[in-house]
């Protein structure tokens, strides 16, 4: 090892060899020595990580989108978009990189013109004028907004109150910031052997109330739902917004679908609601209005009360988000309008769900419609995998959803991802019989998922 290092050192001069910036005292050869057999030992060094990370188990990501790249399949798993951002969101981020002030630190808060922007184009959604100096809070992608407002909020053992299935990450938000997730099941309530929309799975509010403990602190809404497309009614809002009020709440409401909801239903906001908005945090997407998922711009919406424990958070954990890509999604909201660019939009994810939905609709597996977002559930209890196909080890740990997803991607070649993963261990058996296929891809991509989807026909009993 020390002929190694000599011998690669051998273009350089003495100096640049033994000594380094700034110390001034020449390293001899025994410390040379010493430092090559740490590097040769260095596989046997053992530290051991935190507890808040030890029990992380491998997520579903880790294992369905390289099993997509090794098996060629087209991927409906992960909702990513394929296709490009809208031309002037693209174009306002190449001009923002040629600007000195787009490349240098912003604000905690965000840069004042996505504030504005957000404020000018929420304050008609939220019934009232949105103060964008303290009612804006632009976050690292709506993940690390939610992070931020778990950090300002939770104390070791503060429970959170979630509606499963739920986004996954909220798990180890809760948990790295000391918190205990809660659960209760958003149940179909009508024949989920047959199609059914997605206004149909209901959460019990007697259920959700005895979840509620001293201890709870949090509930979290997400609306446009995924993995179901629900989109919560004011009735059911106001059920669960009376919760958070008896019980004294903080309401983080998971919006970032907001843009993405289907006529004829109506996208209701509970912090709109009565007396609500002194208690909720609302979240939004960059990534999910825009088809930006990598920029990670996120924002915050609500009380200034509210959101300074988040702020004092976030500033901590990112100090700012990334000056461009935000300049960008500012410009993106002042020209969206003028471009009917919202209701276009909406318009191709309807047709992109009638194309995905017709597939399942001839093979006869039975489909939540979702109101919103781009994922559609479908039931796939009537698919034969046969039984002695041989699946990994890993998978015969995991519910039966994994099995089939697997068996999907190796066999049919289409990804889908097995739902059981946005629910607790003691409820993922209601997953057991579905399967999550985003439809936020090209036509193309679409059409060749339907046709690889076809191949099923020779396994539905």
């Amino acid at each position: 090892m020390l002929a190694r290092i000599l011998k690669g050192s051998r273009t350089l001069s003495s100096a640049s060899l033994f000594l380094r910036p700034h110390i001034h005292r020449p390293y001899t050869a025994a410390q040379l020595v010493t430092s090559a057999s740490k590097m040769t030992n260095s596989n046997t060094v053992n530290i051991p990580c935190a507890e808040r990370v030890a029990h992380f188990e491998q997520d579903v990501w880790s294992i369905f989108t390289p099993l997509a790249v090794e098996c060629q399949a087209v991927n409906l798993g992960q909702g990513f978009m394929n296709f490009p951002p809208p031309d002037f969101v693209l174009e306002a981020a190449r001009e923002a990189l040629l600007r000195n002030d787009c490349n240098q630190y912003s604000h905690p808060k965000g840069r004042p013109r996505l504030r504005n922007a957000l404020a000018k184009s929420y304050s008609p959604l939220f019934n009232r004028e949105l103060d964008p100096e303290h009612e804006v809070v632009v976050t690292a992608g709506a993940n690390e907004g939610i992070f931020s407002i778990f950090a300002g909020y939770l104390d070791k053992g503060s429970e959170v109150i979630l509606m499963e299935p739920f986004f996954d990450q909220y798990i180890a938000n809760i948990t790295m910031n000391g918190g205990v997730p809660v659960y209760c099941p958003i149940r179909p309530q009508g024949d989920s052997t047959k199609e059914m929309s997605a206004s149909q799975w209901k959460v019990d509010i007697k259920e959700l109330e005895s979840k509620i403990t001293p201890r709870s602190k949090i509930i979290v809404l997400n609306t446009p739902h995924n993995p179901i497309g629900k989109v919560f009614s004011r009735e059911e809002l106001e059920e669960i917004g009376a919760l958070a009020t008896k019980h004294n709440l903080l309401i983080i409401s998971d919006e970032v679908y907001d843009r993405l909801y289907f006529n004829p239903e109506n996208h209701e906001r509970i912090a709109t609601l009565d007396g609500l908005w002194e208690r909720t945090i609302t979240v939004g997407s960059g990534g999910k209005t825009f088809g930006t998922t990598g920029w990670r711009i996120g924002w915050l919406v609500g009380p200034k009360k509210l959101l300074e424990p988040a702020l004092g958070a976030h500033t901590r954990i990112v100090f700012c988000v990334n000056s461009p890509l935000q300049e960008a999604i500012a410009i993106g909201f002042e020209k969206a309008e003028e471009q009917k660019f919202f209701g276009s939009q909406v318009s191709a994810y309807e047709h992109k769900r009638e194309k995905l939905l017709s597939v399942f609709r001839e093979l006869g597996l039975p489909a939540t419609v979702p109101d919103g977002s781009y994922f559609i559930l479908v039931n796939t209890d009537k698919i034969q995998v046969p039984q002695d196909y041989v699946f990994p080890d890993l998978l015969y740990k995991r519910p039966r959803d994994f099995r089939t997803c697997y068996w999907l991607a190796k066999e049919i070649g289409v990804v889908a991802i097995p739902p059981s993963e946005f629910y607790s261990k003691e409820n993922q058996n209601l997953a057991e019989k579905f399967a999550r296929f985003a439809f936020c891809k090209t036509d193309e991509t679409l059409d060749a998922a339907a046709e690889r989807l076809l191949k099923l026909k020779a396994y539905i009993k």
